[in-house]
C-alpha cells in the first residue's frame, strides 16, 4: 500500500513553474500561483518562475534553459495542453524528451475522468525527463493543476513515498553519459 516513510528524511525538490499563455500576467495567473503556492507548502524550493506565449520555440526554449541550470530538478508546467490550433506545449515537451513517462498522462486523466467525465479526454497531459531533469505539463485550470499536484506529484515528488518515487531516482537519471 502506497505511503509515507517517516523513518526517511524530507528532501526539498527544486522546481520551476512555467505558465503557457498569450494573455496570462504574473497578476493574474491563478494555475502558476496554484502551482507554487502548493509546492512551497509541500516543503520544496521554487527555483523558477516564468510565463512564456503559446509558441512551441519559446517554450522548448525555457525548458532548456531550466535543463541546463543545476539549480532546477523538475520543471511543472501549466497551460497549452489542449486540442485548438494554438496548444502547443505537448509537442514542445515531447521534442525534447530523452524519455517520455507515458504513465503520468494516462494517470492524469484518468484521475480527472473521475471528477470531470469524458472531458478529460481533451487534456494532452505529458511527463518526460531530460538530462536529469523531470518535465510535467499539466492543463492551464487552477483545478487541474490542484489535481495533478495532490494526487500524483506530491507524492512522487516525496522521498518519503514508498513503494517507489522520482526522487530517488534523482542520482540514476544521467546513467547514460556516464
Amino acid at each position: 500500500m502506497p505511503r509515507i516513510d517517516e523513518s526517511r528524511q524530507f528532501i526539498p525538490v527544486r522546481i520551476a513553474v512555467l505558465t503557457v499563455s498569450d494573455t496570462r500576467t504574473r497578476a493574474d495567473d491563478k494555475s502558476g500561483n496554484v502551482l507554487v503556492a502548493l509546492l512551497g507548502d509541500a516543503g520544496h524550493i521554487l527555483a523558477g518562475r516564468a510565463i512564456v506565449p503559446d509558441d512551441q520555440l519559446l517554450i522548448t526554449a525555457q525548458l532548456r534553459n531550466w535543463i541546463d541550470d543545476n539549480a532546477v530538478d523538475v520543471v511543472i508546467s501549466t497551460g497549452g495542453t489542449g486540442v485548438t490550433g494554438r496548444d502547443v506545449t505537448p509537442e514542445a515537451f515531447e521534442a525534447i524528451y530523452e524519455k517520455p513517462i507515458h504513465g503520468f498522462g494516462e494517470l492524469f486523466r484518468m484521475l480527472s475522468y473521475q471528477k470531470i467525465g469524458t472531458s478529460t479526454i481533451q487534456s494532452r497531459a505529458t511527463a518526460g525527463v531530460t538530462r536529469g531533469t523531470y518535465l510535467f505539463a499539466l492543463p492551464g485550470s487552477p483545478s487541474a493543476c490542484r489535481d495533478g499536484w495532490e494526487m500524483i506529484l506530491k507524492d512522487q515528488l516525496d522521498y518519503r513515498h514508498r513503494p517507489c518515487n522520482f526522487v530517488e531516482l534523482f542520482p540514476r537519471l544521467r546513467e547514460h553519459e556516464a
